[in-house]
């Protein structure tokens, strides 16, 4: 799995298994903590993360 990007100790992952993966989404890890962010809609659909780290992530 590439990471796309790493700041302020989060870390944002983009799987590619070679099929359709919808809706199109990013993985990111803060820690032990993991949610999924919809890229289209620009939203956290699964997961937590600490809201200060989550408006980092949606900036």
């Amino acid at each position: 799995m590439p990471t796309i990007s790493e700041f302020y100790g989060l870390s944002v992952y983009m799987y590619n298994n070679g099929r359709e993966h919808n809706p199109p989404h990013v993985h990111v890890f803060y820690g032990d903590l993991e949610c999924v962010i919809d890229i289209h809609k620009c939203k956290k659909t699964e997961g937590k993360m600490p809201k200060n780290k989550l408006r980092l992530i949606l900036a």
